[in-house]
Formats: C-alpha cells, sequence, structure tokens
C-alpha cells in the first residue's frame, strides 16, 4: 500500500521529520528514523535523513503503513463550520499579503490544546483569505483576553515578526478594569514573577509601563504598556499589587465575580510596529461588556 503527498508553499524549507509529524500525526524521532532508514517513506523516490529540508513540490510517498493507527495518532485539529468562518473573518481589522488584523474574541484560544479545540489557527486555515498560504501565529494572547491579533500569512513574515517581538520593537497597549483604587496615577510594574515547568519554579523579572485613565474608591481603569513578555504577566502584576483584574478567576485574590463581571476585562486595545519604514498601528474596539462595565463603574474613557 502506498500513500502519496505533495509538498505545498507554506511548507518550503521544513525538515522533513517536522513535516512528517505535522502531515501525518506526532510519530516518536524513533520510528520516524526508521522509517527513513528502511525507505518506508521517501521524497522524490529517494531515501532522504530527516534532516532534509523538503522544497515546494516534492512528491513524498509512504510505503506499507497502516493509516489507521496513524489516524488515531494523528492529532485531530477543530473543524470550523461556515458560520464560524464567516463570524471571525468579520473581526479582521486589516488584510493584506502578508498578514491580517483581527480584533480577537474572549473566550477562544489562538492555537488548539488538549483543553481547548476551538482556535484561531484551525479557523482561518480552513479560510478563502489563507486558500494559497496558511495562517501562522506570531504572538501570544490568552484566551479571555480579547483585542489586537496578528496572524502571519507565511513563514518569512512570521520570521519577522518573531524577530521583531523578540527585539522588543512591537509595542502594545492593554486596558484593564481593576478591583479597587490605585492610588499612584503612572509608574512601572517591576516584579520578580514565577512560573512552573515540570513542578520547577522560574523566577523571571518582568516589567510594565503604566498610567491610571480614570478610577474611584471601588475600582481603576488602567492603560497597561508592557516592556517585557511574560505568560499572565499583566494579570499576575495587578493581582501582586492587591487590583485583580475584574473577570480574572485565577488572579483573583477571594474577589467575587458576578454578573457582566464574569468576562476577563483585559483588553489588547492597540499594537504598533515598524516594517521597511513604514509604521503599522492598529486599534480594536472595546467589546460591549467591557463597555458595559465602564458605565456601570462610572469609569470614563473618551475612545469607548
Amino acid at each position: 500500500m502506498k500513500k502519496s503527498y505533495k509538498v505545498i508553499q507554506a511548507d518550503k524549507n521544513m525538515r522533513a521529520d517536522r513535516w512528517i509529524r505535522k502531515t501525518l500525526g506526532k510519530l516518536p524521532q524513533g520510528l520516524i528514523e526508521k522509517f527513513l532508514r528502511n525507505g518506508k517513506i521517501k521524497i522524490n523516490q529517494k531515501k532522504i535523513k530527516s534532516s532534509y529540508k523538503v522544497n515546494m513540490g516534492d512528491n513524498v510517498d509512504v510505503f506499507d503503513f497502516d493509516f489507521k493507527i496513524l489516524d488515531k495518532k494523528k492529532n485531530k485539529k477543530f473543524e470550523p463550520s461556515k458560520s464560524t468562518i464567516k463570524s471571525n473573518e468579520d473581526l479582521i481589522i486589516d488584510n493584506n499579503d502578508d498578514f491580517i488584523v483581527i480584533n480577537k474574541k474572549s473566550g477562544i484560544s489562538v492555537q488548539g490544546g488538549t483543553k481547548s479545540k476551538k482556535n484561531l489557527i484551525d479557523i482561518f486555515s480552513k479560510s478563502e483569505i489563507f486558500k494559497d498560504s496558511k495562517p501562522y501565529s506570531v504572538h501570544r494572547l490568552d484566551k479571555e483576553t480579547s483585542g489586537v491579533f496578528i496572524i502571519a500569512k507565511n513563514r518569512e513574515t512570521a520570521q519577522l515578526f518573531t524577530s521583531l517581538f523578540r527585539l522588543r520593537k512591537v509595542h502594545k497597549t492593554y486596558l484593564a478594569i481593576c478591583n479597587g483604587e490605585i492610588l499612584k496615577d503612572s509608574g512601572e510594574f517591576n516584579h520578580d514573577l514565577i512560573r512552573y515547568e515540570k513542578n520547577k519554579p522560574i523566577r523571571e523579572n518582568s516589567k510594565t509601563i503604566y498610567k491610571i485613565l480614570d478610577k474611584n474608591s471601588i475600582c481603576s481603569l488602567v492603560e497597561m504598556k508592557p516592556i517585557t513578555g511574560r505568560k499572565h504577566q499583566l494579570r499576575k502584576q495587578l493581582s501582586y499589587i492587591g487590583h485583580p483584574i475584574y473577570g480574572d478567576q485565577k488572579y483573583n485574590l477571594g474577589y467575587r465575580q458576578k454578573g457582566s463581571n464574569k468576562n476577563l476585562m483585559l483588553h489588547s486595545y492597540q499594537i504598533k510596529f515598524m516594517i521597511k519604514g513604514h509604521k503599522f498601528t492598529y486599534t480594536a474596539l472595546l467589546p460591549d461588556y467591557f463597555k458595559k462595565l465602564l458605565k456601570i463603574k462610572k469609569l470614563n474613557f473618551l475612545n469607548c
């Protein structure tokens, strides 16, 4: 039995072992090496090594393999409905040759995982916008966080954004409604935050420039510009100073959440960067539930 595949443009220059895992399923490296060594997987009718870089148009033949077992090993993707695809396409702020920018809804993950199947990458992979390419995630945004999010259309652009983020040349502005009155109107959050890898604590320095846009005795509207990009950085920092974000189920310090407050009141409001001398600025409108809480808490935001 033989099954054949053709390498597409989006996978150009990918290592053969990575391409095999991406296309066939999450096979162990040792098993992939064995298949290549025994000629069960050939490219352009030749045996190749796992380090071989595939090219657009390469023919990949897989011989004498139980594809039913392979399908069980394969990581099943979320299959979006046409209405889901359309509703997310309607959130696009900009669509150009290299990337799209969307105003992400709260409650949807960027990529699929064990706890969340519905995700933006699988949704846009089925969109006509990506019919000749594939979506690449270039930065993080928590599932419950709304706002500006970039998806690259090709590997070169994805790598460019990765470099811009690493060099801190992408400038992001977030808005949050948090519990309690933050007394100091502006400054810097500078904390050593702890995350865990296999139960091992890892301490990371985290910096954020902040400004209070409005406040009263029960809550504050905060503008935050992260300098570092740690996981859950803004949520952890506001919790650390005793002012957790409304709707944060993980770092709420025991504050009760009710009604509209169940939504995480953290919004990626604006993003700025420069590519080849051209400045890009994208702003995402506030969700209705965010504006509703501003009104309930009598907080003023001029661009609401």
